[in-house]
C-alpha cells in the first residue's frame, strides 16, 4: 500500500531574522537557509543541538562565453560582451523572491532492496532566487529527512539563462571539527583505492602514498577526495557526504580547504576542462548529508534512493536478484587467459583469421570448461553461470586506447554459442553475458542494439559490462559528465531489451537504480579481484557499507574459501585477507541482489559444509535490522529473507577481531527456529589459520543471546530456518 501525504503548513519552518529555519519530522535536524551580506545563498545543518555543517555557501561558477562566438549565422561583436563576465558569476547578488514549504510522506515498494518497503519521509523548502543584475533566477530545493539532509539546484526555463556551461560547482560543506575520516583519493578515472584512515586535517600529508597505480587514473592531488566519505566526530556524530540521482551530469569530488575546514563541490572535468554543459530547464544531483549519533543508522538509511525518482519501468517481472558461478578466479589468479592464441599481438576484427591460429592452451572460456561450471551451478541451485572470455579480441585489447576493440558478438572458435545455450537450458541454467569494451565507449554504442539483440537470441538476461583503461573519445574521463550520459544509456537500452546490467569501472552509483532497476550492481570500488592483486586491507569490506554502498548495491563478488593465491597459479604469492567464516558472512553484510560465488568449483567442493550457507543465503529482503556498526572495525546485520520467516546474519571484522554479543529480537516473538552458525574456530586468523571454522545447529527464539567471536579478519554467519 502506497501513502503519500502533502501538507503546506509552517509546522516544521520559521523564519528568523537572517532566513529560513527547517526542521527534519523528528524535529532532531535543523537547516538554516540565508543570504549573506552578498546575496549568496548559506545554508548551516545542526543535529540534536550539534554542529553538522557550519554555515556554508552555496553557488555555481559558470564558463565565461567567448565574445566573438558567432550569434545565429552571422559573426558579429556581442552587444553584451562587456557584461559577460558577469553573467558568468551564479553565486553572489541574489534576492529572494519566493519560498514553498510542504511536507511529504510515502511509503514505496521496491523491486529489490534491503527491505520491502520504503519511507520517504520529509520537510522541504524550495527557495526561488533572483539575480536582477542578470536578470535570471534559479532555485534552491533543501529537503531534510529524519536521517539527513538533501540539496540540489534548479534552473527553471527562461530568457536570459537556457544553454550554459559550469566552470565549477561551489557547494561548500564547512566541518566542525577535525573529524575521523574514511576516504579515497579524488580520481577522475578510478575509484579503486585502498580506503585511508585519518583525520581531516592529515588528508594532504596522505594522498601522494594513497594514489597507487591503476590501469587509467587522473589523481585531483591535494584535497581531493571521493565520495561516499564518511566521517566521525569527536563528539559521536557519524556524517557521510555524497550525491543522489546524478543523471546528465558530471560526478562530484571533494577538495577539503585545511584552513577552514571546509570541503568543496569538485566536477570532473570533460575532454576541454569543462564541468557540464547543460540546457534549462535542468537540475543539478542531490547533495546529500547523513547525519546520526549512531552508526548503525547510516547504515540503514535509505535518503540516497528516496532523492531518486520513482520506478521509470512498467512491467519489472523480468528484473530478478540473481546467484551465479562465473569462469573468472582463474584468469583473475592469472592460471587461465581470457584471450584464445599467443600468436597475435594484433588484432583486427574481421581480418583477423582466429580459425587458423594455434591455441594456446589457457583459454578458460572454453566449451567444455563452461559446461563444468553449468554442471555445478545446476547441482548447487544457482541461477545463472558468468562467463568472460567468449569473445574475439582478448589478444590485445589492454592499453592501447583501441577503438574497435570488440564486436561483442564473435565467439573464439574453442566456445559454442549455440551450444552452450542448449546445454545450460537443459539444465535450467541462465547465462550471463560479459561486455569489456576496453573504455572505448564509442564502440560499444555503435554495437549496442546488435550485442543486446545477441543477448536475447541467445538466452542472456544479463551483462556484466566493463571499462577498464583510458576512456575512447580520448581525453574524456570515466566520471565526467559525457560518461555518466553513457552509462545511463546503456541502462536504458538494456531495460528495452529486458537486460539486467552489472556495470565494473563504471561511475559510482548514486541512488539510480530506484529508478531503473534493471540496474541490478556496480563495482565501483576494490572488489573481490583485488584480493589477487597483492591483497585488499583486512578491514575493507568493514568500511564499504559506509562508503560504496551508500548509492547503491555492490558486486563485490565473494565466496573465496582458497585464500593463498599460489594455489591457483604458483607465481601469484597474494593473499586473500580473510577466513572462511568471514566470506560467508559478506553475503549478509555486503548487500547485492546479484550473489556471486567467485571461487572455482573445486575449491567449493572441499568445502561442501561451509558452501551450504551460499546456497541458503536469499537474494532479496524483507528487512534488515542493523545490529552493530564500527566503521573500519566491524559490521554485524541481520536480514529476513522477502516472503519468508527465515533470517539470515553477516558480520565482518578488521584485523583485531570483534566479540558480538548478538540480542534476538528481531525474531517473531513465540515462534520457534533452527540456528546454524558458521564461526571462525578459536585457533583461526586471516593470516595464519583462515581454513578454521566450525559450524553448530541450536534452537533459537527471540529471546535467545549469543556471545560470537570474530578472529583477526574473519567474521560470522548464522541460518536461522523458521520451524
Amino acid at each position: 500500500m502506497k501513502k503519500q501525504v502533502f501538507i503546506l503548513a509552517a509546522c516544521f519552518l520559521s523564519l528568523t531574522a537572517a532566513g529560513q529555519q527547517l526542521l527534519s519530522p523528528n524535529g532532531e535536524l535543523k537547516m538554516d537557509f540565508s543570504l549573506d551580506a552578498e546575496g549568496r545563498p548559506t545554508y548551516q545543518l545542526t543535529y540534536k543541538g550539534k554542529d553538522v555543517i557550519r554555515p556554508s555557501h552555496l553557488g555555481i561558477a559558470l564558463k565565461q562565453e567567448d565574445p566573438n562566438k558567432a550569434q545565429d549565422f552571422e559573426f558579429k561583436t556581442r552587444a553584451d560582451a562587456s557584461k559577460l563576465e558577469q553573467k558568468a558569476d551564479l553565486m553572489t547578488g541574489f534576492v529572494k523572491t519566493e519560498e514553498k514549504t510542504s511536507a511529504f510522506d510515502e511509503t514505496w515498494t521496491p523491486v529489490w532492496g534491503e527491505e520491502s518497503s520504503i519511507r520517504n519521509h520529509y520537510n522541504e523548502l524550495c527557495v526561488t532566487l533572483n539575480q536582477p543584475k542578470n536578470d535570471r533566477f534559479i532555485r534552491l530545493r533543501f529537503r531534510l529527512f529524519d536521517d539527513g539532509l538533501g540539496f540540489r539546484y534548479e534552473f527553471p526555463e527562461q530568457k536570459n539563462l537556457t544553454y550554459f556551461v559550469i566552470k565549477e560547482e561551489h557547494s561548500q560543506f564547512a566541518m566542525a571539527g577535525d573529524h575521523t575520516a574514511w576516504w579515497l583519493p579524488g580520481d577522475y578515472d578510478t575509484q579503486e583505492y585502498e580506503t585511508v584512515t585519518s583525520r581531516l586535517s592529515e588528508i594532504r600529508g596522505k594522498m601522494k602514498a594513497a594514489v597507487t597505480q591503476n590501469s587509467s587514473q587522473t589523481p585531483i592531488w591535494e584535497g581531493g577526495v571521493q565520495t561516499a566519505l564518511m566521517m566521525k566526530s569527536d563528539d559521536g556524530l557519524y556524517i557521510n557526504l555524497h550525491e543522489a540521482a546524478c543523471i546528465d551530469y558530471s560526478t562530484m569530488h571533494l577538495n577539503y580547504d585545511d584552513k577552514t575546514m571546509t570541503f568543496n563541490s569538485w566536477l570532473t572535468p570533460d575532454a576541454r576542462g569543462d564541468k557540464g554543459y547543460l540546457q534549462a530547464p535542468c537540475v543539478s544531483p542531490w547533495r546529500t548529508v547523513i547525519v546520526s549519533d549512531k552508526a548503525t543508522d547510516i547504515l540503514a538509511s535509505r535518503l540516497t534512493l528516496n532523492l531518486n525518482e520513482p520506478c521509470k519501468i512498467k512491467d519489472t517481472s523480468w528484473i530478478k536478484p540473481t546467484k551465479y558461478i562465473g569462469v573468472w578466479w582463474d584468469m583473475i589468479t592469472n592460471k587461465g587467459t581470457w584471450s584464445y592464441t599467443n600468436d597475435f599481438s594484433t588484432v583486427k576484427l574481421g581480418e583477423t583469421d582466429f580459425e587458423h591460429a594455434k591455441p594456446n592452451g589457457t583459454h578458460s572460456a572454453n566449451t567444455a570448461n563452461v559446461k563444468r561450471y553449468i554442471d555445478f551451478a545446476a547441482a548447487h541451485g544457482f541461477d545463472a553461470v558468468l562467463v568472460e572470455g567468449w569473445n574475439v579480441g582478448w589478444e590485445d585489447w589492454f592499453g592501447h586506447e583501441k577503438d574497435y576493440v570488440f564486436d561483442f558478438v564473435t565467439p573464439y572458435p574453442d566456445f559454442d554459442v549455440n551450444e552452450i545455450q542448449k546445454y545450460a537450458a537443459a539444465k535450467g541454467v541462465k547465462m550471463i553475458m560479459h561486455h569489456e569494451t576496453s573504455a572505448s565507449a564509442r564502440n560499444y554504442e555503435r554495437h549496442l542494439d546488435k550485442a543486446y539483440q545477441f543477448m536475447v537470441d541467445h538466452g542472456y538476461p544479463a551483462v556484466k559490462s566493463g571499462y577498464v583503461g583510458n576512456i575512447v573519445p580520448r581525453g574524456e574521463h570515466h566520471y565526467g559528465q559525457w560518461m555518466n550520459n553513457h552509462y545511463q544509456y546503456c541502462i536504458e537500452k538494456a531495460a528495452d531489451y529486458h537486460i539486467m546490467v552489472n556495470a565494473h569501472e563504471a561511475t559510482r552509483p548514486t541512488g539510480i537504480c530506484r529508478t531503473w532497476p534493471n540496474l541490478i550492481g556496480n563495482e565501483s570500488a576494490r572488489g573481490t579481484e583485488y584480493e589477487s592483486f597483492g591483497g585488499n586491507a583486512v578491514d575493507h569490506t568493514t568500511i564499504l557499507p559506509f562508503t560504496r554502498l551508500i548509492g547503491g548495491p555492490m558486486d563485490y563478488t565473494p565466496g573465496i574459501f582458497e585464500t593463498d593465491c599460489s594455489k591457483m597459479n604458483p607465481g601469484n604469492n597474494s593473499r586473500v585477507r580473510t577466513t572462511i567464516a568471514r566470506q560467508l558472512a559478506l553475503y549478509v553484510t555486503m548487500y547485492s541482489p546479484l550473489q556471486m560465488a567467485a571461487d572455482v568449483p573445486e575449491h567449493y567442493e572441499a568445502h561442501l559444509d561451509a558452501f551450504q550457507f551460499i546456497k541458503d543465503v536469499a537474494l532479496d529482503w524483507e528487512k534488515s535490522v542493523y545490529l552493530e556498526a564500527e566503521p573500519g572495525d566491524f559490521i554485524t546485520i541481520a536480514r529476513k529473507a522477502k516472503g519468508s520467516e527465515d533470517w539470515f546474519v553477516g558480520c565482518t571484522a578488521d584485523e583485531n577481531g570483534h566479540d558480538a554479543n548478538l540480542n534476538l529480537d528481531f525474531l517473531t516473538p513465540g515462534k520457534k527456529y533452527v540456528a546454524t552458525i558458521y564461526a571462525d574456530a578459536k585457533d583461526a586468523s586471516w593470516d595464519k589459520n583462515p581454513k578454521a571454522y566450525t559450524i553448530k545447529q541450536m534452537n533459537v527464539t527471540s529471546k535467545t543471546r549469543l556471545k560470537l567471536r570474530a578472529a583477526s579478519g574473519g567474521g560470522f554467519a548464522i541460518a536461522i530456518k523458521a520451524q
